[in-house]
């Protein structure tokens, strides 16, 4: 036997314990590893089926209730401007008559509260089939330039709306090129009713994604002009309008928020809206409305939330009755649970 043998095999033939063992793949045992730990394992019964089915239902039913109540609560004007604000004779041309610089496009709507207003009323501008969630308009901004001025020249995703006399546009991008431009100004009574343009947009965008040292520059100053113009003396961070407009909208129908009236309106108050009518939404078949709304504890107007909650809660009290039914007029006899496999014990009987 060579030397080789010798050091792993004993005269005898056995292996010597001294020799390295191979790794074995078995994992160490445990409980945890091993899934024995005591577990819940409900036995669905009839009895556990229709409580929880119920108590879906009762919970449900009361909070959909409440959600619809609320909605209705919420006092809305809607007031589709788009087409009345374009006078007669242009009504066959309305997107020569939006992209003339001759035309009046001062438009005087009226609005009839229906019922009471309290303070605050939002002012919110609704644009339908406008699509700001596509992919290209949504990367067309440049998120560091509008956090720091150091990143002023940090437009590689904005084009073409990246640079205008052979210089950086600040904000660049499509997204803010096409800042929503019509203006709404109330009256009541020949009263100036004031539109509230603070605190509209979220603290956190102000924050923490427009600084403070960012200036407008360069800002439609282009051959062809997109949407509103900036106010270059204030810094993006305080330009609300702006940040509204840029956190951009994930459905084709959406509103955006323009103001808050803080003043109550009470029922059958006729308000006069001056506009001017400057946003080209007519060169895609998009439509403008002016909303203005109050707010309960659910928010906005908003139906579907109480909807859902009455149809499900609705449809589990359903499925309750139907097995209380079959369980009462055709009962099944249930198995014996102490042959369930983690009811028995070692020896395979019945513990």
């Amino acid at each position: 036997m060579n030397s080789k043998g010798a050091s792993t095999s004993g005269g005898d033939g056995t292996r010597d314990s001294s020799a390295p063992r191979r790794n074995s793949k078995k994992p160490k045992y445990s409980r945890f590893t091993q899934q024995e730990l005591p577990a819940c394992k409900p036995i669905l019964t009839p009895a556990w089926i229709i409580t929880a089915f119920a108590l879906v239902g009762l919970v449900f039913v009361p909070i959909g209730l409440a959600s619809l109540s609320a909605s209705e609560q919420v006092v809305e004007i809607v007031d589709r401007y788009d087409i009345d604000c374009i006078p007669e004779q242009f009504q066959n041309h309305q997107l020569a008559y939006m992209q003339s610089s001759q035309t009046n496009k001062t438009c005087t709507r009226n609005l009839i509260v229906p019922r009471k207003m309290n303070s605050p009323v939002y002012v919110y501008y609704q644009l339908d089939n406008f699509y700001q969630n596509h992919r290209r308009y949504v990367k067309s901004r440049s998120d560091k330039q509008l956090r720091s001025k150091a990143y002023e020249h940090v437009t590689d995703s904005c084009k073409p709306e990246d640079k205008a006399n052979g210089s950086a546009i600040v904000p660049c991008g499509l997204i803010a090129w096409s800042l929503f431009n019509d203006t709404y100004k109330f009256s009541l009574d020949s009263k100036v009713l004031e539109v509230n343009k603070k605190n509209i947009a979220w603290k956190s965008d102000q924050d923490h994604k427009f600084g403070s040292d960012v200036y407008p520059k360069n800002f439609q100053s282009g051959e062809l002009i997109g949407g509103a113009k900036l106010n270059a003396s204030i810094p993006l961070s305080e330009q609300e309008d702006l940040i509204v407009w840029m956190r951009t909208a994930a459905l084709p129908t959406f509103r955006k928020l323009y103001g808050k009236i803080e003043v109550d309106l009470e029922l059958n108050d006729k308000i006069t809206v001056v506009i001017q009518n400057n946003y080209n939404t007519y060169s895609f078949g998009g439509k403008k409305k002016l909303v203005l709304s109050t707010t309960t504890w659910i928010g906005g107007k908003n139906d579907f939330l109480g909807v859902a909650y009455l149809t499900v809660g609705g449809l589990c009290l359903f499925l309750s009755i139907c097995f209380v039914l079959l369980y009462v007029f055709k009962p099944r006899t249930l198995g014996d649970p102490s042959y369930l496999s983690w009811n028995r014990n070692a020896a395979g009987h019945p513990s």
